[in-house]
């Protein structure tokens, strides 16, 4: 069961790699994980976020935001992206993170009315 949840966690990660790479233009790639190192991002590639990427059915969100605050490096925002089969993949990170994303877009938003 272990091997195969952790066949379902790397197929999770590749394909979040691709996604971000091929739909959003992202330089995406799976992190060090996979060779043992403990502490890195699931995916690696965009500045300033750290992503823990999880392909389960039964998903413990507290545990797993708490796992990318832990591991995330000063100045990088913890998120953990996240999906049960056949389901959409959600984002999940704090309110204080979600407001400061959402005042970003509000002034980028007022930028493109204004010009």
């Amino acid at each position: 069961m272990a091997i195969n949840s952790r066949k379902k966690g790397a197929v999770g990660e590749l394909e979040i790699a691709n996604i971000l790479k091929e739909e959003y233009g992202y330089d995406t790639r799976r992190g060090q994980q996979f060779c043992g190192l403990e502490g890195n991002a699931d995916v690696v590639g965009i500045d300033g976020l750290h992503m823990e990427i999880k392909r389960v059915e039964k998903l413990n969100i507290d545990d797993a935001y708490a796992q990318s605050v832990r591991d995330a490096k000063e100045g990088e925002m913890p998120v953990v992206i996240h999906r049960k089969n056949r389901q959409h993949w959600k984002v999940t990170l704090s309110l204080e993170d979600f407001m400061l994303l959402w005042r970003y877009y509000e002034d980028y938003r007022g930028e493109i009315n204004e010009g």
